[in-house]
C-alpha cells in the first residue's frame, strides 16, 4: 500500500486555528487510512492508503479536517519517495550554498505554470534567491537575511496554495518516514 506524507497549511497559528497532532491523527484514521503518524505540531502526517490519486487524497483529507475543525485546512500531499527526493535535493542545494543562514522549502499543491516558475526562480535580492523544482520552491537565504522576516523574497504571492517547512524538518521527516 502506498505511503504518503501530507503537509497541512496554516494550522496552530493564533487562537482560532488549533489542530493538535492527536486530532489530526484521529481525523486521518477516520478516513480508513492506516499507519498514521504525526511529526511535531506543525501539520505533518504520514499514512498509507490504497488510493493513488493525489487530488482525491487531498480532497478527502481537506473535507475531514474542515468537518473536524470548522475551518478549511489546505493540505499538500506527496508520496514518501517524493519527500525523500525533496530532502535529498535540499541537502544538495545546501552543499552548493554553504553560506545559507536559512533554507525554507515551500511545498506546492500544484506545479507552477512555466512563466510563473521562471518568475519565482528569478527572484533574488540581498537576502537570497529562489530555486523552483516541480512542486517545490526553495528559498535560499544568505547572511543578509534577517531572522523574523516573512517572505523576504516576495515569492509567497506567486506560489498558489503552499506551505513551508525548514530544511531541518524536511530532513527529519524523510529520515523518519522515507
Amino acid at each position: 500500500m502506498p505511503t504518503y506524507v501530507a503537509f497541512l497549511r496554516a494550522i496552530n497559528l493564533g487562537a482560532n486555528r488549533k489542530f493538535a497532532k492527536d486530532d489530526i491523527r484521529r481525523a486521518v484514521e477516520s478516513l480508513g487510512f492506516a499507519d498514521v503518524e504525526t511529526h511535531i505540531n506543525t501539520g505533518n502526517v504520514r499514512f498509507t492508503t490504497p488510493l493513488r490519486s493525489r487530488a482525491k487524497i487531498e480532497a478527502q483529507l481537506e473535507t475531514a479536517f474542515a468537518e473536524d475543525r470548522g475551518f478549511d485546512v489546505p493540505t499538500i500531499v506527496f508520496t514518501a519517495a517524493e519527500v525523500a527526493a525533496i530532502a535529498a535535493e535540499a541537502a544538495e542545494l545546501g552543499d552548493e550554498h554553504p553560506e545559507l543562514a536559512r533554507h525554507y522549502i515551500y511545498l506546492l499543491k500544484d506545479e507552477l505554470p512555466a512563466a510563473t516558475a521562471a518568475e519565482v526562480g528569478g527572484l533574488a535580492n540581498a537576502a537570497g534567491g529562489m530555486v523552483v523544482r516541480g512542486r517545490v520552491a526553495h528559498a535560499l537565504l544568505g547572511p543578509a537575511y534577517q531572522a523574523g522576516q516573512v517572505d523576504p523574497l516576495n515569492a509567497a504571492k506567486l506560489l498558489g496554495v503552499a506551505t513551508s517547512r525548514n530544511r531541518t524538518v524536511i530532513a527529519a521527516i524523510a529520515e523518519k518516514w522515507c
